[in-house]
């Protein structure tokens, strides 16, 4: 769907990056390096981006580390249709809500650190979870958004540790 609006996919890729994953920081070699793309292509989105105030700058050593401007007035819905993008808001509307008693789910994996995947990647925090209907709904919610869904449940009680990057999707942040 963005695609079809932003037609540079460098540009694509940047509203990726910094909108899905609020908490993502990068600097211009380290996003040409992850994109695979010359440091000037990124460097003139990243000064028209960081113009009209989508994202913000300072100073880490001599780097520039750019992150996106929460405070921009269309942030929120940038990043709803982040979510519709990538199939997300169907994950938490059919798979996350349906189950029961989830306490908690977590985007991890390339997604979470705003790289456009074909696999979703969540971790559920909770109790008493049916995971053969969660294998269910993955399935037919994948296929309706056209990427993987892979899961992994886990209860609060096992002390389970998320690697960095992550996202809270759904629930309270222990």
């Amino acid at each position: 769907m963005l695609d079809a609006l932003i037609k540079s996919k460098t540009r694509l890729k940047l509203v990726l990056k910094f909108f899905l994953n609020p908490d993502n920081e990068a600097y211009l070699r380290g996003l040409a390096k992850e994109f695979d793309e010359s440091t000037n292509a990124i460097r003139v989105e990243l000064n028209r981006f960081e113009e009209s105030g989508l994202i913000t700058s300072f100073k880490r050593g001599n780097k520039k580390i750019y992150q996106v401007n929460n405070l921009f007035p269309l942030y929120n819905e940038l990043r709803k249709i982040t979510f519709i993008h990538l199939g997300l808001d169907q994950v938490l509307e059919k798979v996350i809500q349906k189950l029961g008693n989830v306490e908690a789910a977590y985007l991890t994996g390339e997604l979470a650190n705003g790289i456009d995947s074909s696999i979703i990647d969540i971790i559920i925090i909770g109790n008493s979870i049916d995971e053969i209907y969660l294998t269910k709904l993955s399935k037919k919610v994948g296929k309706l958004v056209g990427r993987k869904i892979r899961t992994l449940v886990v209860s609060r009680d096992e002390g389970f540790k998320i690697k960095k990057p992550y996202l809270l999707i759904f629930g309270q942040h222990e």
